[in-house]
């Protein structure tokens, strides 16, 4: 078993406007080099439990997961199957504690690696390094007041 991935950060921001940041603007923040197309507002995050996730691009979708939870605005959750299919899909549990008025910590957890088989670690890593660089510009686009 593939122990659970955890990564957080503050955003200088209330809990509603990150959520929002992060589920309505996801062209604001998401990296055209993390997308299928290039285009991060092909990116399209349906707010509510059983919502997908999904890139719109060239005529085709692709899908990226199913919203599992959604609460706003202290909690996000989904299964994440990106690149491998809903049957190896990890789970992604996005939390939004606020630490103040003007300042929230976004809590990411990931788990269900084991369903990935021999590639779980790495994939594990591989998310680590993606969701530590999205913090990133997700705070960028924050701090832009996007």
């Amino acid at each position: 078993m593939t122990d659970t991935l955890e990564v957080a950060f503050e955003v200088a921001c209330s809990a509603t406007h990150a959520f929002a940041t992060w589920t309505e603007r996801l062209g604001a923040w998401w990296p055209a080099d993390h997308t299928i197309s290039g285009g991060p507002d092909a990116i399209v995050l349906e707010g509510f439990v059983g919502g997908r996730i999904y890139e719109r691009a060239r005529g085709t979708e692709h899908e990226w997961g199913v919203v599992t939870t959604w609460q706003p605005p202290v909690r996000l959750g989904f299964r994440w199957h990106l690149g491998v299919g809903p049957e190896r899909a990890t789970d992604v549990d996005v939390a939004f504690v606020p630490l103040g008025e003007h300042a929230t910590r976004v809590r990411i957890e990931q788990s269900g690696f084991e369903r990935l088989g021999d590639v779980a670690a790495d994939a594990r890593a591989r998310n680590r390094t993606g969701w530590e660089s999205l913090a990133l510009h997700l705070r960028a686009a924050i701090e832009r007041g996007e």
